[in-house]
């Protein structure tokens, strides 16, 4: 392998034996004079493909225990999420987590403006984020906040996008946010947060926005269905017919009979979860 740039002493960019440029890095790997050709491979600890040149720099000033540890973490969410993450995940996460340690050193406040709904809106992405904290403090010893893991859950749904579009992701947080208002203030509840039914409902919601905001609903004939459910559940068809409204003046997403009869079978379920009257 080819040593053609050096980043850092321990961090360099090569070529591999078939001329693609990789990002490696091993103890010493980028001291000596470049270009050279590197022949004891074991050196290497870890290489990176398809790194956006931008993150070099970055690379320069974090520590080769996070950069590694961010390596491990991408590599596992991989593997929890069944899915190929964007190949810059492990230094976006490193940049992060870096951050995130200089500021618990400062003794500054960690908890984000990030809802916590988001645990809820991708239970998956928050398990592995979860997980990727424990895997932080095994590996390099300091303990970061719970709270996070909503921040590690976000890097890790955007690695999912392939684009750095954090919009999105806000607007659902955003959205999710509205609708459950508009239910509370409706029907003079407190919603139980910690319930199975929320979490169902959350991403009921979630895939109620993707479906919408692509033109695309659910089809399922249920207008016998819909006007008993009227009939039984007054309150919840106000409740429904202004979130419709909210989505539709607000985003531009109309909502046929269907989504409604489901959006008002699920709100239903979740004020009957463990709710409190308000």
């Amino acid at each position: 392998m080819k040593i053609i740039k050096k980043i850092n002493t321990s961090a360099a960019i090569a070529l591999d034996s078939l001329g693609n440029e990789v990002v490696v890095l091993g103890k010493g790997i980028g001291f000596p004079a470049v270009p050279y050709e590197l022949n004891d491979l074991s050196k290497i600890e870890r290489t990176f493909y398809d790194v956006d040149s931008k993150y070099f720099n970055l690379i320069k000033h974090i520590s080769t225990d996070i950069l590694s540890v961010s390596a491990d973490i991408a590599n596992m969410a991989e593997e929890e999420l069944d899915a190929e993450l964007n190949p810059n995940l492990a230094f976006t996460l490193a940049d992060h987590l870096a951050f995130a340690v200089e500021r618990l050193r400062k003794g500054l406040d960690l908890t984000g403006a990030i809802s916590y709904d988001i645990k809820h809106l991708y239970p998956k992405e928050a398990e592995v984020a979860n997980k990727a904290l424990k895997m932080f403090k095994d590996k390099v010893r300091i303990t970061l906040p719970s709270s996070e893991s909503a921040s590690i859950t976000m890097h890790l749904i955007n690695a999912e996008l392939k684009v750095n579009d954090y919009s999105s992701i806000f607007n659902l947080i955003k959205i999710t946010q509205e609708i459950r208002n508009i239910i509370e203030k409706n029907l003079h509840v407190k919603m139980n947060e910690n319930s199975y039914e929320y979490s169902r409902f959350m991403m009921h919601v979630r895939y109620l926005i993707q479906r919408i905001s692509k033109g695309v609903q659910l089809q399922d004939q249920n207008e016998m269905l819909l006007s008993t459910m009227k009939m039984e559940y007054p309150m919840i068809d106000v409740c429904a017919n202004e979130i419709m409204d909210y989505l539709k003046e607000t985003w531009g997403w109309p909502c046929n009979n269907d989504e409604k009869f489901y959006l008002m079978i699920y709100i239903n379920r979740v004020i009957n979860s463990g709710a409190t009257t308000k």
